[in-house]
């Protein structure tokens, strides 16, 4: 009986593809002193260190910095290391199928660590933790982990580490609701000079073949007031570039009952703080304004860098994705961007081929358009199925190798026109934000320009942390080569002079 009785338990917090999908209209609620230790936890980590290995988008990326921070809340201190690890939490995407693959071939080399060090603890968050699937498979072939818990309920966390504690079995904790809008959470940066902020949660728009709505939940933005005010903290922190972080950021406020506010207001406003650098991602190009092209014309602190997905270029099958836009108004949102910012902006994009019933002719439109825009980058990916969306459904009739052979052919067009863009920049001075060493040589600095450019730096560490006005000396596909310019440098030098002398 008392088996049947835990098993009951189990299934009420595991995660539902049914109750995920619901959208009702009951209001979103923020709930600002929901995050809370338990006095049998606060010094859980005494002596004990923790790792978190990040799967998917930035949204993830951030998510880990609040996990990291209310772990090391609990005293926990962080290791780069999984193998000296205490406690390892692996933050999950579910987005392709290849996600799935690296996750659980984590967790089989976890696995023997843990045979090893059986007082290790373990445990799944993110995206995957919210797919019904996934948690089934968790429960019959992973019971030696120690617990799960999903994208809505991270500020959970301290309580279900003391439920683990008391039963020393797997606590799966995962909800599947719409969501609200949790404040007051902690969060340990990964940088000193960027920040990630979150504006929104969740998404509406169910593509046929995105799982995200599924496992984020509603659409629901965050005051424009908390968003404000943690950019200002941020930028008397140091901090010299923040991005608004949301699966749908352009679609920012159209949630609110009470009050007209959209991503233009909040674009604004942000750039009214003063803080040097202001990014935005994702955008969808159902909800993107002339308003907002607007305001980041007008604001030079707004980055002239635009992600717009297009995942294809034939109307066809966005009907098919469920993508409420067709090629032509693509182009003519495309082109009103590049008219407007000029050709300073870099526009980048994500396009998926092979998705169920793509013809030729549709790959040959998607390649029309890649020739059309030419982006400046591309997240190009093989359609993945993913269960429980609309898509998975579908016959698929493209085989592997063909669709191995239209990515192929995709990239040959994405890179010449990288490449192509980036020349443009050779000879030019841009601003960069340089940020640590250079992966490529311990000798350089690497940064970004605000068009999202990677640029490989010659300079001295003493300008990590700060803007910089950089020669261009080299393009290649993917980065650029440059060195610190002397002209602005005694340029500047000599406004400085001029001034103290007056």
């Amino acid at each position: 009986m008392l088996y049947y009785f835990k098993k009951w338990v189990i299934d009420m917090l595991k995660p539902n593809y049914i109750e995920a999908k619901k959208r009702t209209k009951e209001d979103i609620k923020v709930l600002r002193n929901e995050y809370k230790i338990p006095d049998e936890v606060k010094n859980l980590g005494e002596n004990k260190k923790y790792f978190i290995k990040t799967y998917g988008c930035q949204m993830n990326e951030h998510d880990s910095e609040v996990i990291s921070a209310i772990l090391e809340d609990m005293k926990f201190i962080k290791t780069d290391d999984y193998e000296n690890a205490d406690l390892i939490i692996l933050n999950t995407c579910a987005i392709r199928e290849n996600a799935h693959n690296k996750t659980f071939g984590m967790l089989g080399r976890i696995k023997h660590l843990k045979q090893a060090k059986p007082n290790l603890m373990v445990g799944l968050a993110g995206c995957m933790s919210q797919e019904e699937s996934v948690v089934d498979e968790i429960i019959n072939k992973y019971k030696w982990m120690d617990f799960v818990f999903g994208t809505h309920n991270i500020y959970k966390l301290p309580e279900i580490l003391k439920e683990h504690m008391k039963t020393e079995k797997l606590e799966v904790n995962v909800w599947s609701n719409e969501g609200n809008v949790i404040e007051g959470l902690p969060s340990k940066r990964d940088s000193k000079y960027k920040a990630w902020v979150n504006i929104m949660y969740g998404c509406d728009k169910f593509c046929t073949y995105c799982i995200v709505p599924y496992t984020r939940g509603k659409q629901r933005s965050r005051m424009p007031e908390d968003i404000i005010s943690e950019v200002k903290n941020l930028k008397e922190q140091g901090y010299m570039e923040v991005t608004l972080l949301g699966q749908n950021v352009n679609a920012y406020g159209k949630d609110f009952k009470d009050r007209n506010y959209k991503m233009e207001n909040l674009l604004e406003d942000v750039a009214k703080t003063g803080i040097n650098r202001v990014r935005f991602v994702t955008s969808h190009p159902w909800d993107f304004t002339d308003n907002m092209i607007d305001i980041i014309k007008k604001y030079d602190n707004i980055c002239n860098y635009i992600h717009l997905p297009v995942q294809s270029g034939s109307s066809r099958i966005l009907k098919l994705m469920g993508r409420r836009y067709t090629k032509e108004s693509y182009l003519e949102l495309y082109k009103k961007i590049r008219e407007k910012l000029g050709d300073n902006a870099s526009i980048t994009t994500d396009i998926i081929v092979g998705f169920p019933g793509e013809t030729n002719k549709d790959f040959e439109e998607t390649l029309k358009l890649a020739e059309e825009c030419k982006y400046d980058s591309a997240f190009t990916f093989i359609y993945s199925p993913r269960e429980g969306t609309p898509a998975a459904k579908m016959e698929d009739n493209v085989s592997k190798e063909e669709k191995e052979q239209r990515l192929y052919k995709l990239n040959e067009i994405i890179n010449k026109y990288a490449k192509e863009a980036n020349d443009k920049l050779v000879g030019k001075v841009m601003k960069v934000l340089l940020e640590n060493v250079s992966e490529k040589d311990e000798n350089m600095l690497a940064g970004y320009t605000d068009t999202m450019k990677l640029v490989n730096v010659k300079a001295d560490k003493k300008y990590i942390g700060k803007i910089v006005n950089v020669k261009i000396t080299d393009a290649k596909t993917w980065s650029l080569d440059g060195k610190i310019d002397e002209w602005y440098r005694r340029k500047n030098r000599w406004i400085i002079w001029w001034f103290w002398r007056v």
